[in-house]
């Protein structure tokens, strides 16, 4: 029997989204729902479906994807958004790299399926952020919330950030560290229905994580 994978699904005020992603994460895949502070009972409903909740009170992207890796018990977890914009029956296909030991991370790269899926400002965004990863010699291009690695190895990377810079921070640590990093094409849907996004939702959450990218690229300069 394969071993289980923990995914960790970063939350907040998704209850219309977690019944349609949690009943779709395939055999052997445990979901650890981490609570941002959700006031739609977010929590409650990840827990009727089956999923182990974490609370995180400290709000950011990245305070909750690291207390779910400090719960998660699996030698590999998955970190996937909890908004039903991907569809976790990919994920096998993002863990087979990883288990087999062919690379180190495996990150997914976003491909809408239908348009308006993916706001031109958080595109553009994401384009510029991937383009300065390119010119510090990191092939992707995307920033995709949806990744796979090994628990012990994610934690040992010394990940600080707390907010929307986390992803880029563990993406450029993971480069100096000679990881393996792989990007594999994901289907990107539209949220699902009462549910919003706290980036690509708005210009200004763009705004803000732009913000938070710039933050971790200004650390990142000035302990090089």
């Amino acid at each position: 029997m394969p071993s289980p994978i923990d995914v960790v699904l970063p939350c907040l005020d998704e209850a219309a989204a977690l019944p349609g992603v949690l009943t779709a994460l395939p055999p052997g895949y445990r979901a650890i729902v981490v609570d941002n502070g959700s006031r739609d009972g977010s929590a409650e409903v990840a827990a009727r479906h089956g999923a182990r909740v974490v609370h995180e009170a400290r709000r950011g992207y990245g305070a909750a994807v690291h207390s779910g890796l400090e719960a998660a018990e699996t030698a590999l977890v998955c970190v996937l958004d909890a908004d039903g914009s991907f569809d976790p029956t990919e994920l096998p296909a993002l863990v087979a790299p990883v288990a087999s030991g062919s690379a180190d991370l495996v990150v997914g790269r976003r491909r809408p399926v239908a348009a308006g899926v993916w706001p031109w400002h958080a595109r553009a965004g994401t384009a510029l952020v991937a383009a300065l990863l390119r010119h510090r010699g990191i092939p992707l291009r995307d920033l995709s919330p949806i990744r796979v690695a090994r628990r012990d190895a994610l934690l040992g990377l010394g990940v600080t950030d707390r907010a929307f810079g986390y992803p880029l921070e563990l993406l450029i640590r993971a480069a100096a560290a000679g990881w393996r990093i792989r990007e594999l094409d994901v289907r990107y849907s539209h949220r699902a229905a009462g549910t919003r996004s706290k980036v690509s939702g708005s210009v200004r959450g763009t705004l803000r994580a732009t913000r938070d990218f710039a933050g971790v690229l200004r650390t990142v300069e000035r302990s090089r």
